[in-house]
């Protein structure tokens, strides 16, 4: 005996891989015997007027051929989709003889495997909506099955089905692309790589430095300083920009929930972490859109991370790893994140620590363009239960504020996140001018 069929026994007690007799037969037959004999030696008529039906019509149900293995098959399910309601196609076989099944499909009115529905044993194939209304991976249909002979005095099972999965991706919501500057369509993409290169793009004139070649210094420039001076230009590449999702935090505005255990799911609606995944898929979307490189970046673990690409084959590949870090969420003592020289970093947390702030000023030291999405949901609710619940929350968005300040006083572009993208859309607008490197 095979492994699946171990489990599907256990699960069945051992009656879901053959045809068995019902209570019902049972019951049919000894009532009726008992009631015609009885009624013999009791010489009563109504006796066996009573039980002369009640065996016949079992033993009619008992002849007809019932046999063969009843099988559900789901085919034409998308294993990954968006957010709301899609179908899918089951095909049901009862067997030879049967009349019912009973088969738990979906309802589409509400997520998981959905309740039981009785069918008749020649539908064939029954269309059925799924509906999924949060992102992330779940259950999508399990057909847990169970078929019925004749007057239901035979059946077949239960049978629990295999579980069938289903990854819906993060929603994208339109943001513009901004903190990079723009070059002309048809090139290579449509911002500028930040690194320097051999392009006739001017970067930046910088003093000379040992290994810089005669022909990039600047002579005007080098007349008017009195010292040597290059001209530096961006390379002929498609600019780079680094989602770093921190998945070690997961908290709502209720302070209270902050230490719950024990949840069913691993994201919590409208928690730092299902806001970060939605900036961070929008975000991809909007440069990939322009044409740059993206990548993803796990903070908590790097080793989920997804490389740098271009084209909708990269945004589907970002969507499924952002579903994919969000599954494997969980406390990390240190953040990890390696930068590439001159990309763009975006750093989603609700930055409740210093060691994600200390990360991402190291990367604006570095030279990079650094935006700082705040996902912490606001405003906090303090607990109920405590007497320090207002001053906990009180301390909690104080010591936070600072956190943001540091980070805006070394450079770096902190922009809040509340669901809505208008914000964000604002900050990059602002953030693209020239000179703009903070945001309030």
């Amino acid at each position: 005996m095979s492994r699946a069929e171990r489990v599907r026994e256990a699960f069945t007690g051992g009656r879901g891989a053959r045809w068995h007799p019902t209570d019902a037969l049972v019951r049919g037959v000894g009532l009726g015997v008992g009631m015609v004999v009885l009624g013999a030696l009791l010489h009563r008529v109504e006796l066996v007027l009573l039980g002369a039906p009640l065996l016949v019509s079992t033993l009619v149900a008992l002849v007809s051929p019932v046999g063969g293995t009843p099988s559900v098959r789901v085919r034409a399910l998308p294993r990954i989709g968006e957010v709301g309601s899609t179908r899918a196609t089951v095909e049901l076989d009862g067997g030879e003889g049967a009349e019912l099944m009973a088969v738990r499909l979906p309802d589409g009115r509400e997520e998981g495997v959905g309740p039981v529905h009785l069918l008749p044993a020649s539908a064939g194939a029954v269309t059925v909506a799924l509906r999924r209304d949060t992102w992330g991976q779940g259950a999508a249909l399990r057909p847990d099955h169970l078929v019925a002979g004749p007057d239901g005095l035979l059946v077949h099972g239960p049978v629990t089905a295999p579980e069938l999965g289903r990854t819906t991706l993060p929603p994208v919501r339109p943001l513009p692309a901004g903190l990079l500057p723009a070059r002309p369509l048809g090139l290579v993409g449509a911002h500028r790589a930040r690194r320097p290169g051999d392009s006739v793009e001017l970067r930046d004139i910088r003093a000379f430095q040992p290994g810089d070649r005669l022909r990039r210094v600047d002579w005007r420039v080098s007349l008017r300083a009195g010292a040597l001076h290059v001209r530096e230009h961006h390379a002929e590449a498609d600019a780079d920009v680094l989602l770093a999702l921190d998945t070690r935090l997961d908290v709502t505005a209720e302070v209270a929930d902050w230490t719950a255990t024990g949840r069913a799911v691993t994201v919590r609606p409208g928690g730092s972490l299902d806001l970060a995944v939605t900036a961070a898929a929008s975000l991809a979307a909007g440069y990939l859109r322009q044409g740059d490189r993206v990548a993803l970046a796990d903070l908590g673990r790097p080793q989920l991370g997804v490389r740098a690409g271009v084209g909708r084959r990269q945004l589907l590949r970002l969507r499924t790893g952002l579903v994919r870090c969000a599954r494997s969420a969980g406390w990390a003592p240190k953040p990890v994140l390696h930068v590439p020289h001159g990309a763009l970093v975006v750093v989603l947390s609700p930055f409740l620590d210093a060691p994600v702030v200390e990360l991402t000023v190291h990367a604006a030291r570095r030279g990079n363009a650094v935006l700082a999405v705040d996902v912490l949901p606001g405003p906090l609710t303090p607990d109920p239960e405590t007497p320090w619940g207002p001053g906990a929350a009180r301390i909690v968005e104080l010591e936070h504020e600072v956190r943001l300040e540091a980070m805006r006083r070394h450079g770096v572009v902190v922009v809040r996140w509340d669901g809505g993208g208008a914000p964000l859309a604002g900050a990059l607008r602002l953030a693209a001018r020239p000179g703009r490197r903070v945001v309030r």
